[in-house]
């Protein structure tokens, strides 16, 4: 099976190289379609051997993607993004799932580099390249339309998933997607989809997602509640409706029903590694509750999912340390500082643990590179603990 890789990019000179050099050992061929580059991006690609098109960029993106696609000439399309990089464990998987002959499209496991509450997700990202699937929707542009229809129409075609990280997102910058205003166009482009339809539960997901996230709670819970309400809800799309309203209710206090919706999300028919922000959040909220019982249940199952998962560890040590667990809650923050040593919360809460259990020396060392840490993070928070431990210099 011969493989491509399709990318639309502009102005990526200085992150494309590392996305093209990650799939060299797997693709045939490499497609890129530039919108409008005014740096290297052009020559970047085409000394990689790529066959480059050029598009002039409409705010569609699945209208350049389809654009891209006009250009491949492989069996199937493995799409990235050019601050995407392809995590070469999964190759191995991935070669297996295309040579399935029933296989039609491979949903694929993204990690978000970066992010610490909901580090993964599922997207479609591989496909065969058949005449019937193409891309939809302005923004967050997908192939999950045409797939749909197309599994409607010819019998004998199947959806695989692969359960590894396969596509490493390295774009995951808190704030700077707001900064550059990048969030009032994508809502601006999907709210002109969503007045075509209304009531499509992907587009409500979105879009209500947006809503909560930029304070506007009531219009965010309305479109996600209507989204629940369609007719033909897809398991990741019902799950994102279903995680997201749980942020908006937990926004608005009432974690009860933060604790309703996030529990149904985790029960979702996804891959699991998709769920362990609606676990994390469960946890949380659970917390709020003082259920420090249920909230270790959840905490415990980030962890089983995600051993390496360094906030899955802290949150249990908090959870452990309200239940009166002392020793397994220090075990806990010594793990997370294992797995992230600039987690800056894990060194406080270890010091004022190992100071609460009598370890004076080991306790004060730990608040001290918990004020290190926090003198770049939160300069606040060292300086409430200078205040709280006057003994420390605060110097490492």
């Amino acid at each position: 099976m011969k493989l491509s890789l399709c990318a639309i990019v502009k102005n990526e000179e200085s992150r494309l190289p590392q996305c093209l050099e990650s799939v060299r050992d797997i693709v045939d061929e490499i497609v890129v379609l530039d919108t409008g580059s005014s740096d290297r991006t052009v020559e970047i690609a085409k000394n990689a051997g790529a066959i480059v098109g050029h598009f002039d960029w409409c705010d569609d993106f699945a209208a350049a993607r389809n654009e891209a696609l006009k250009l491949v000439t492989g069996d199937w399309v493995l799409v990235l993004d050019a601050d995407e990089r392809l995590n070469s464990k999964v190759i191995p998987s991935l070669r297996n799932a295309i040579e399935n002959d029933n296989a039609i499209a491979v949903n694929l496991i993204r990690q978000e580099i970066g992010a610490s509450q909901s580090p993964y997700s599922i997207v479609s990202r591989l496909f065969r390249r058949h005449r019937k699937l193409y891309f939809s929707r302005p923004y967050h542009a997908t192939i999950d339309d045409s797939v749909a229809e197309l599994l409607q129409e010819e019998s004998g075609w199947n959806v695989r998933h692969l359960d590894t990280v396969a596509i490493l997102h390295e774009g995951y910058e808190p704030g700077t997607i707001a900064a550059q205003g990048k969030l009032e166009r994508a809502k601006a482009a999907i709210e002109g989809y969503h007045r075509q339809y209304p009531n499509d539960p992907y587009v409500c997901s979105k879009l209500g997602a947006f809503y909560v996230q930029m304070g506007e709670i009531s219009a965010g819970m309305k479109l996600l509640h209507r989204g629940l309400s369609a007719a033909a809800v897809t398991e990741p799309v019902a799950f994102e409706l279903r995680y997201h309203l749980g942020i908006a209710y937990a926004r608005r206090q009432q974690f009860d029903r933060a604790v309703k919706h996030y529990g149904i999300a985790t029960e979702t028919a996804i891959a699991p590694l998709a769920k362990l922000g609606a676990y994390v959040n469960l946890g949380s909220a659970l917390l709020q509750m003082g259920n420090f019982a249920e909230a270790q249940r959840a905490f415990e199952m980030t962890v089983r999912i995600d051993p390496t998962f360094a906030l899955g560890f802290y949150n249990l040590g908090v959870t452990l340390r309200g239940l009166g667990q002392f020793q397994a809650a220090i075990d806990c923050y010594r793990k997370a500082i294992d797995l992230d040593p600039q987690l800056a919360g894990s060194h406080r809460n270890l010091g004022l643990m190992l100071l609460q259990t009598g370890n004076v020396l080991d306790g004060m060392l730990a608040l001290k590179q918990a004020i290190a840490l926090y003198d770049v993070q939160n300069p606040r928070e060292a300086q409430r603990l200078r205040q709280a431990f006057p003994t420390l210099s605060g110097k490492s």
